[in-house]
């Protein structure tokens, strides 16, 4: 083993989950492939953050739900990186 991970979603109660691994099981694909999707769902998220900002007849509910899927987003992209060892 090489070390721990923080895997890309949380356990009960919303607690972190790590895996003791050295990067090459079928876990480590699994939290990579779902990463993977997390960080395409951010990019597709703030480019449909553009538009819905540049339309000046959005309303407070789009505005809302945009910025909770933005909330999601940046808390994944966030654990991404700690995981990663930049956070």
């Amino acid at each position: 083993m090489n070390g721990v991970r923080l895997l890309p979603w949380t356990g009960e109660g919303g607690k972190p989950c790590y895996l003791g691994t050295d990067g090459t099981g079928r876990l480590s694909r699994v939290a990579d492939a779902v990463e993977c999707v997390q960080l395409g769902m951010a990019d597709e998220l703030l480019e449909h953050a553009a538009d819905i900002l540049a339309d000046r007849r959005a309303t407070p509910a789009q505005l809302r739900f945009l910025l909770a899927r933005m909330r999601e987003a940046l808390t994944d992209v966030r654990r991404i990186a700690e995981s990663r060892g930049g956070g």
